[in-house]
Parts: structure tokens; C-alpha cells; sequence
């Protein structure tokens, strides 16, 4: 009874920990001045943001990977904004900025630390840049950072449906063993957020915290690669104690050191599949593709050619290959057919929108 009545009054004050976390770092008034962020457009097929403390080669590497001449130097806070470049990789264009250096404290506004991870929460890709001549601990701190701000690095979001209802109480569903949390826990969670009627159906072993981050909403679950810079000044024993880390690329840019290896992580990383657009009786243009985040639909590929396609599109024919790409040709005519036997790698395009009609053969 003591441990029961220890994890609930944990949960409670998590609970109000968060509420005044969110309140403390993300006020919904705009009290700064006008034209202080980082105005960066969002261009090519993903995003990818360098973070990391000053003096780790963020500008380095930019200039290595992309045709963009950023500042480096051998002193601190050499980058004072966002930084935009473009790799070109599997016909795909990836847009790498190189973001100012943050210190302890920037999720609390310190050092333009708020501006920094306000554009991380946009990119696809977040790539943590360490020394590998210092300490691991610079590797917390960067994810405390970031965790305190909303970000959920190698995260995906928990199986929970949670819906508000105007009367009714609230009504808890779980289709799995719930051995983190239990029943009482999640109703004070809930009061602590002031919610007396809604639905929540859990579909996995969730803890209080992830719980938290479904009632809150804003939390941002991105992928992460940890690149170790100056590994030219380390031993091949640390070397490879880096490299066998999960997540984890070493380089150095000043010898150009496995540069091509971090480039084929970042396209893993970002999950991209390619789709390529052909006439009837023509080859396809295999230089050319959409490429498209997996997971999405056929509504999604009209819309990478042009927002007007999808109001006309009937149907699809569609030609898979075994390997990373999918040719298919966009058809203006008969109605929607879906197919349930599909092969996995024709799952982003067999989830259709509602309001699109299309019929796809294999």
C-alpha cells in the first residue's frame, strides 16, 4: 500500500510539474520582439538541423556536406543565426542548417537557446553534434535541453487515444497489461489537468510521463543521429566504442572521415521513399523524383506535382521495384478499387484520403 500510495503521489506531482513546465517555457503570448527568431524557409524534401554546444564543427560540416561556405573558427559562437544548406542524395534534396551553438540553460531562453530549438522542432532529422575528445556528458545535457522544450528524440508516440467529451465522466480502456501505471494514476493525472469527461483507450505499456506528453499534445517525436567530430584525436578503442553506440556516427571533418557513411545514415534516418511519374508508353524519368516521407498518400504524390492534380485525379497504376523506389503513372479516369495485397513497400501509397479516388494495380 505504501509503494501504491508512493507512485500516486508521484504521478500527481508530475503532473503539475509538466503544467508548469509548459507554462514557464512555452507562454502562449508573444512577449519578445518582432523579428528576433530565425527566419528560415523550409525547402527540399526533409529537414535536417545541426545542434550541439560551440566549437564542435556544426560549420565545418555544413561547408563539407553541402556547397555552403558557413564560418569557422577556432573560437566560440562563430555562427550567431541559422545557417541554410542543401545535400543532394538519392536524387533527394536535403535541406542541413547549421544552427547556433547552445550552452546550459537554453531551454530556459539562455543564450538564444529558445530560437534554436524552436527550428529544431521543424526538421525531420535532428542531428546532436559532440566532441569526441570531451566527456559523454555533454551528450545528456543536450537531450535534457531538448527534452525540457518538448522534444522526444528516437521516441514514437504512445498508442493512446485520448478524447475530451462535454459530460460523461471519464471512461479508461486498456487492451494491454498496464504495469507502469494504473487506473487511480491516470484519473489524478487527468484531475491534475483539470479533465473530468473524456475517453482514453491505451494500447501499450505506458508510463506517467508518456501519458503526460498524449495530454499535452505538442510534444514532437523526431529521429536523432549522434555524430562524434574529432575522432582523428581519439584512440581507435574510443573510436569504436563510439561507433558500436546506438544511433551513433563518427567523423571527422577536417579529414573528410567518414562523411559518405554519415550522408547514407541521415537518408536511413529520415525514411524517405521515392516515387518517380511516367506518361502512358513512356520510360519513366528516373532522375527526377517525389520523394515522400513513408506513410504517405497518393493525395500526398498529386500534391508534390501540384496542389491542383489532386481535385482531378481518378486512379493510379502502380509499379513497385525490390528496391528503395516506386515507379508509378497518375491516370484521370474509372473509379477507386482498393487492393489488400499490396506489398509492404506500397503501404504509403495504399493509405488513401477519404476524398481521393483511385484504383491500383500491381
Amino acid at each position: 500500500m505504501n509503494l501504491q500510495a508512493t507512485e500516486y503521489h508521484l504521478g500527481l506531482l508530475k503532473a503539475k510539474l509538466a503544467r508548469y513546465r509548459v507554462q514557464l517555457l512555452e507562454p502562449t503570448s508573444k512577449s519578445g520582439k518582432s523579428g528576433e527568431g530565425f527566419d528560415v524557409q523550409k525547402s527540399g524534401d526533409a529537414r535536417v538541423a545541426l545542434i550541439g554546444f560551440p566549437s564542435v564543427g556544426k560549420s565545418t560540416l555544413l561547408s563539407k556536406m553541402t556547397h555552403t561556405a558557413s564560418v569557422a573558427a577556432a573560437y566560440e559562437f562563430t555562427t550567431l543565426t541559422a545557417i541554410p544548406g542543401v545535400m543532394e542524395y538519392e536524387g533527394a534534396k536535403i535541406q542541413l542548417l547549421d544552427l547556433p551553438g547552445i550552452v546550459e540553460g537554453a531551454s530556459q531562453g539562455r543564450g538564444r537557446g529558445r530560437q534554436v530549438v524552436a527550428v529544431a522542432k521543424t526538421a525531420d532529422l535532428v542531428i546532436i553534434m559532440l566532441d569526441a575528445t570531451k566527456s559523454l556528458e555533454q551528450k545528456r545535457l543536450l537531450e535534457v535541453e531538448l527534452d525540457a522544450v518538448g522534444i522526444r528524440l528516437n521516441k514514437r508516440k504512445p498508442d493512446v487515444v485520448f478524447k475530451q467529451k462535454p459530460t460523461g465522466g471519464i471512461t479508461i480502456n486498456a487492451t494491454v497489461k498496464l504495469t507502469r501505471i494504473d487506473d487511480k494514476t491516470i484519473r489524478t493525472v487527468l484531475s491534475g489537468y483539470k479533465i473530468h469527461n473524456c475517453e482514453v483507450m491505451i494500447r501499450e505499456d505506458i508510463s506517467v510521463d508518456e501519458l503526460i506528453d498524449v495530454l499535452i499534445g505538442s510534444r514532437k517525436y523526431i529521429p536523432c543521429l549522434y555524430v562524434y567530430n574529432k575522432i582523428d584525436s581519439i584512440s581507435l578503442e574510443e573510436v569504436d566504442r563510439l561507433a558500436n553506440q546506438d544511433h551513433s556516427v563518427v567523423i571527422s571533418c577536417e579529414m573528410g572521415m567518414n562523411l559518405d557513411y554519415l550522408l547514407e545514415s541521415i537518408w536511413e534516418n529520415l525514411s524517405l521513399v521515392k516515387v518517380y511519374t511516367k506518361k502512358r508508353g513512356d520510360h519513366p524519368d528516373l532522375t527526377d523524383p517525389i520523394c515522400l516521407r513513408k506513410g504517405a498518400t497518393i493525395e500526398d504524390v498529386c500534391n508534390g506535382i501540384h496542389r491542383s492534380l489532386a481535385s482531378k485525379f481518378r486512379y493510379a497504376l502502380v509499379w513497385v521495384s525490390h528496391c528503395t523506389c516506386c515507379l508509378a503513372v497518375l491516370c484521370y479516369e474509372l473509379d477507386y478499387v482498393n487492393r489488400v495485397d499490396l506489398p509492404s513497400s506500397l503501404l504509403m501509397l495504399k493509405r488513401l484520403a477519404s476524398n481521393t479516388k483511385c484504383r491500383m494495380k500491381t
